[in-house]
């Protein structure tokens, strides 16, 4: 039989904002309970009372999700350099026979001049190519007779050296992504390596980006 607790459980430690958010004592118990009432007498299939869900809410325990926290925070002050790009744009091409080709010409016109920026992301079904705007006609010259997804200009990136045994570490990525979430920063894109990661954002959201980031190594 299904318990209260179970189902309460259930509910909160599959969305983490939440249940983190009442760890740290920052959601009125009382108005949680109200809110997810109806959800937790779904799964019962009968009347609860809002005292017993209140009860069960105060009786969870931080989850792994929550546990991990702790470790994390003391790994990420420890986080190297961040440098930050702008004036970037990506494109996005369906996957061809002639896209390798293509990207071949592009980065012989990249290494031209070491201050491009240029990286390519290739998945199953189509590539993005995020490069430096000095970039702009040689791309749309050598990919002209590519099918081009979409394309977004005006942004920035910021590329973060992580320390040697990040891969070791679970959670990393949740814990810096969750930070950038809350304060509303969309990511456009997200380029990695073993030991470092690149966010793309928007021009606009790319200072409160970099502050967030700067902010967990102090934290």
């Amino acid at each position: 039989m299904r318990s209260i607790s179970k189902i309460v459980k259930k509910i909160i430690v599959t969305s983490p904002f939440l249940e983190e958010a009442l760890t740290e004592k920052l959601i009125n118990v009382s108005s949680l309970a109200r809110k997810i009432r109806q959800e937790v007498e779904d799964a019962m299939g009968e009347p609860i009372k809002e005292g017993a869900i209140v009860m069960a809410i105060n009786r969870l325990e931080p989850s792994y999700y929550y546990k991990i926290n702790i470790g994390i925070k003391d790994f990420v002050n420890n986080i190297g350099d961040i440098i930050v790009r702008s004036s970037l744009r990506a494109y996005t091409y369906e996957n061809s026979n002639t896209l390798i080709g293509s990207q071949k010409s592009l980065l012989d016109e990249a290494s031209k001049n070491k201050k491009h920026f240029h990286t390519i992301s290739q998945g199953i079904y189509e590539t993005t190519i995020i490069i430096s705007n000095s970039l702009k006609e040689p791309i749309e010259e050598e990919f002209k007779e590519e099918h081009l997804i979409t394309s977004k200009s005006d942004l920035s990136s910021i590329t973060v050296k992580l320390p040697m045994k990040n891969t070791e570490v679970s959670g990393l990525y949740y814990y810096i992504f969750k930070k950038l979430a809350w304060a509303g920063i969309n990511i456009v894109e997200i380029i990695s390596t073993t030991n470092e990661f690149t966010l793309v954002v928007s021009d606009d959201d790319i200072d409160k980006a970099f502050s967030i980031l700067m902010g967990l190594k102090k934290d």
